[in-house]
């Protein structure tokens, strides 16, 4: 292997852990991801730190909490001085090449009033280089290229509608109007395809992000069809959404608002049963396998140009998906499913611990460390998240964490939220946190709420057991747990420098693994 050290950086939106790995995976043909997880390490228990996507991309790349970079809502600024990826990796010499987007929403003080920046929350975080443009709300580039390929649509909506091929009415389930090789997907992988081979000549750090399978559930044949729905095992739920809105008063503004007609356009009506639940599971399946195979032609791209025993290559998701779990829908909620996500890293030179998994608990703002960590580059103080490094090399530090740490905020500064009016909240307290061990789940809120806690060894999320009273020992713990997670973590970007008459001295809270 030679001395060069490039790094891929690939994150699927809304991807499920349990599509890759769990009961899910069973039902879907992933050729490509699972070549990949046979050569490098699978991290099992990997969790979102936030949600939505644009904190939830705040966090993946600044390895901040979400109570740290305080970008809580797509929509609110990201500070911009915050150190994120592609800030570091240019101190390291490498140029942060972006195909796609990073969903940031910028600083106004950075900014005039009337630059464009500040018109959209998809603009690129500070240091990237935008190569290919791949928003989700603009993609200006895959429309144009869309309309040179001879595609005749009058706004940009109708890109994300299904069309029946004999002019009847549309099925949920129905194709995309473009061609496979026309996609979003294959378009932006066909960009990165086209961009890299001249790169080859120096280290180079690449971000490529695919939209799908975020909703809208549209695919193009024949991926739109290419699973059964009556095959796929129902969602993991009670008897109905108002058995699931009892557990919590958070949970029924989440399943009133995030419902499946939400996930697909064109369709305003569509009822929830369990038929049009089991078809739009089965289009978010084929939506993955599509993605699948374009990452099997980027990793064949690395194989063919001698590269991929040269690159660090990261595979993940920005958050999950609840595709019908507990009755609802989207990421906005306290549940597993929307922040468990897949972790999948090959490490050049890592070649003994091919295969293997990791099961002690890990969050998105490790991945960020994880990079700076293996080109050598220091990492900021700021960061919250911790090197893999270690873990790839079967090596757990004596202080490596027992739990994962989620947050959410569902305020909106602007107008109240469902949330905000039905649990009578305000901006500064429509907030959660989520505490994850082994056996427990804790969500504690922001605002006078009771807190939920779920018993794994019990009834799982079916069931909040916060009240019996055979568990308020575990509740006291946990919450303690929680508070002291907080404290630890509070930001760091200044506070282990001191001033002294020799100048600024700082204690550096990350060492290199």
């Amino acid at each position: 292997m030679s001395s060069s050290k490039n790094v891929l950086f690939i994150v699927i939106d809304q991807l499920r852990a349990d599509c890759v790995f769990g009961d899910l995976a069973q039902h879907l043909e992933l050729p490509n991801l699972r070549a990949l997880m046979a050569d490098a390490v699978t991290f099992q228990r990997h969790f979102s730190v936030v949600n939505p996507c644009g904190p939830s991309r705040a966090s993946l790349l600044t390895g901040q909490y979400a109570m740290n970079h305080r970008s809580v809502r797509n929509g609110t600024p990201l500070r911009h001085d915050t150190p994120n990826v592609a800030t570091e990796m240019r101190k390291a010499g490498y140029m942060p090449m972006l195909f796609g987007y990073t969903d940031t929403s910028q600083d106004p003080r950075a900014f005039h009033e009337n630059d464009p920046a500040l018109r959209s929350y998809e603009y690129p975080m500070n240091g990237f280089q935008e190569v290919v443009e791949m928003r989700m709300e603009m993609s200006y580039p895959w429309r144009s290229y869309l309309k040179q390929k001879g595609y005749d649509f009058e706004n940009y909506t109708q890109v994300y509608q299904p069309v029946s091929a004999e002019g009847s009415a549309p099925k949920i389930n129905d194709p995309a109007f473009y061609r496979a090789e026309d996609s979003d997907t294959a378009f932006l992988t066909d960009r990165f395809l086209a961009t890299m081979p001249a790169h080859r000549e120096q280290d180079w750090f690449a971000h490529l992000t695919y939209i799908r399978p975020h909703p809208p559930l549209v695919a193009p044949a024949p991926y739109n069809t290419m699973y059964d729905p009556d095959t796929l095992p129902l969602p993991d739920r009670l008897a109905d959404a108002d058995a699931e809105a009892a557990v919590h008063p958070f949970l029924r503004p989440t399943l009133d608002h995030k419902t499946p007609a939400g996930n697909v356009v064109g369709f305003p009506d569509l009822e929830p049963t369990d038929e049009n639940i089991q078809t739009l599971r089965a289009i978010y399946l084929g939506l993955i396998t599509e993605v699948d195979a374009h990452i099997g032609r980027v990793i064949q791209f690395l194989k063919d140009s001698e590269q991929y025993d040269d690159t660090l290559l990261i595979v993940t998701a920005d958050h999950g998906e609840m595709l019908g779990d507990r009755h609802s829908w989207s990421k906005f909620t306290v549940h597993d499913a929307a922040y468990h996500t897949p972790l999948i890293i090959r490490q050049p030179g890592n070649d003994a611990r091919a295969g293997s998994v990791v099961t002690h608990p890990v969050e998105t703002i490790d991945i960020t460390p994880t990079i700076l960590d293996w080109v050598g580059q220091d990492i900021p103080n700021s960061m919250d998240g911790r090197s893999l490094l270690p873990l790839l090399r079967a090596e757990v530090p004596q202080d490596w964490r027992q739990y994962s740490f989620s947050e959410l905020d569902f305020a909106e500064p602007t107008e109240p939220t469902l949330w905000e009016k039905a649990l009578g909240t305000g901006p500064s307290d429509s907030a959660l946190s989520i505490l994850r061990e082994s056996r427990f789940t804790l969500v504690e809120f922001a605002a006078d709420l009771p807190p939920i806690l779920y018993d794994h060894d019990r009834h799982g999320e079916r069931e909040n057991v916060a009240e019996k009273p055979e568990y308020q020992s575990d509740l006291a713990r946990l919450s303690r747990m929680m508070l002291r997670h907080r404290m630890k973590n509070m930001d760091h970007t200044l506070s282990l420098v001191s001033i002294t008459k020799d100048g600024p001295r700082q204690h550096q809270r990350h060492r290199h693994a």
